[in-house]
């Protein structure tokens, strides 16, 4: 259930779930070597169970992995580059 899954075409990583699909958007500018994490979703039933944290931290792991810039849109992943 907690696998996460890249997809670079829609630049978004996702958890599939036969109760939902969980997800991290974002936009990547390869010119200015940055990302800026916009959105993430993880459906009502699904909450509570630290998906999109899993999410945020994936993420945020791969940007880092790439040497890009990090900015957040994205008020839940704000906060995580706050800590």
């Amino acid at each position: 259930m907690t696998e996460i899954q890249h997809d670079t075409k829609h630049q978004r990583f996702f958890i599939d779930h036969e109760k939902g699909s969980c997800h991290l958007d974002y936009q990547l500018d390869s010119q200015q070597g940055s990302v800026d994490f916009t959105h993430t979703f993880v459906p009502f039933s699904l909450r509570g169970q630290g998906l999109a944290e899993k999410l945020v931290h994936h993420g945020l792991a791969w940007a880092k992995e790439q040497n890009l810039q990090i900015k957040a849109s994205c008020w839940y992943v704000d906060k995580f580059l706050r800590k």
